[in-house]
């Protein structure tokens, strides 16, 4: 099923009605190639075209669930290039839109790309011991889907503290902020991932997608275009991936602030 999917960093998986998407690249911390970004959306294509296949799980291997893209531009010898490397790669939209429910079981670090998919799960349940951030500012990454969806989770505020200081925050925090729904026992997070698909699949599948239709009117107009733009053109996103794979500061962070080591 690697095949399928065009990653060698994706496991996909049956028991019974539903399919196991596990994120397992152990030699990057489960870092997304674009082959991974691109197979997790063609995995919730799977489950939706498969009739013995009611919900999705994603999970992570080992003590990471995901932590955003690879910024040193690695693949695996297994990867597919995708089709376009663009907006039309990235999973997270289909995974909000998928008529098959969606559960993320958040097992570790939760970062960036990974975060954007827990949160656009239909319900997230992460283990205590998860971790949160979003870092893309300190990459230099205008990122559109996080200015759109964050300030509908968590509001204005919140969403401005959480973009621009990129900081690391818990578990609980992470439900008290309303970014996840559900904190449980590490131990327990297969079974309460599980126990989430099943509530679920309780409400019928039209209704349920027409109140998830409303729902995701809430979410601004993400401005993919502009994110894009700079990921090609600008020099802030290049210097912030070569200071993270050199471990220093950015040279837009000021000298009397650099002193902390790599961001």
């Amino acid at each position: 099923m690697a095949n399928e999917l065009g990653a060698d960093g994706l496991r996909f998986e049956r028991d019974g009605a539903l399919g196991w998407l596990t994120i397992d690249r152990p030699h990057a911390r489960n870092a997304f190639t674009p082959a991974m970004y691109f197979g997790i959306k063609k995995a919730v294509h799977l489950v939706n075209a498969d009739e013995e296949l009611a919900a999705l799980i994603i999970t992570g291997a080992g003590d990471v669930f995901a932590p955003g893209g690879d910024l040193a531009g690695r693949s695996d010898p297994g990867d597919e290039q995708p089709p376009n490397i663009g907006a039309h790669m990235l999973p997270f939209l289909t995974i909000r839109d998928s008529t098959a429910p969606v559960i993320a079981a958040v097992n570790g670090i939760c970062q960036a790309g990974g975060l954007l998919i827990a949160m656009m799960a239909d319900i997230c349940v992460a283990s205590d011991r998860a971790t949160f951030r979003v870092p893309e500012l300190l990459r230099g990454i205008p990122d559109a889907t996080y200015a759109a969806v964050l300030p509908a989770h968590v509001g204005i505020a919140v969403a401005r503290d959480l973009l621009l200081s990129a900081r690391k925050f818990d578990a609980a925090e992470a439900q008290r902020l309303g970014l996840i729904t559900r904190v449980v026992p590490h131990e327990q997070l297969r079974d309460a991932a599980v126990q989430a698909a099943r509530e679920v699949l309780q409400t019928p599948p039209m209704a349920r997608m027409h109140v998830k239709r409303m729902l995701n009117e809430r979410y601004g107009f993400i401005d993919y275009q502009t994110m894009f733009w700079s990921l090609e053109n600008s020099p802030e996103p290049r210097e912030g991936m070569r200071a993270f794979m050199e471990k220093r500061a950015p040279e837009w962070v000021p000298a009397e602030f650099a002193g902390g080591g790599p961001l």
